[in-house]
């Protein structure tokens, strides 16, 4: 289920394949964050760190109803406080889904998998 917007000259199709590349993108520009994980854990429970080419698998972009709500899979950076890199998270991916593509998104899921070292 893709994004449609209306305007005067016709109607724009927006995949979901792109709000997560953006989403995940917006993401990336936090501090604390190393990267984005795969929704799906290894066997042994290690988060599998995706790199910049993969943002949009560690997105999520679900609709119930009227709601839209978008799960991130991140790993954050061994010192920071988790609960403020998730709140920037949370807050950059909100913003800048509803700047860039008129999405007004109603939940941003944080689901931390992992925390790394970054270098």
């Amino acid at each position: 289920m893709s994004l449609q917007i209306q305007t005067e000259l016709g109607r724009v199709h927006v995949a979901d394949h792109v709000l997560s590349v953006i989403a995940g993108s917006a993401a990336m520009e936090c501090y604390g964050l190393v990267g984005m994980a795969s929704r799906k854990q290894l066997k042994d429970g290690i988060a599998e760190l995706l790199g910049r080419e993969n943002l949009s698998r560690g997105v999520e972009i679900r609709r119930e109803g009227g709601a839209t709500h978008v799960d991130l899979y991140i790993v954050v950076s061994y010192g920071t406080k988790i609960s403020e890199v998730a709140h920037n998270v949370q807050s950059r991916v909100k913003y800048v889904l509803d700047e860039v593509a008129g999405l007004k998104v109603d939940t941003v899921n944080i689901i931390v998998q992992g925390v790394r070292v970054s270098q």
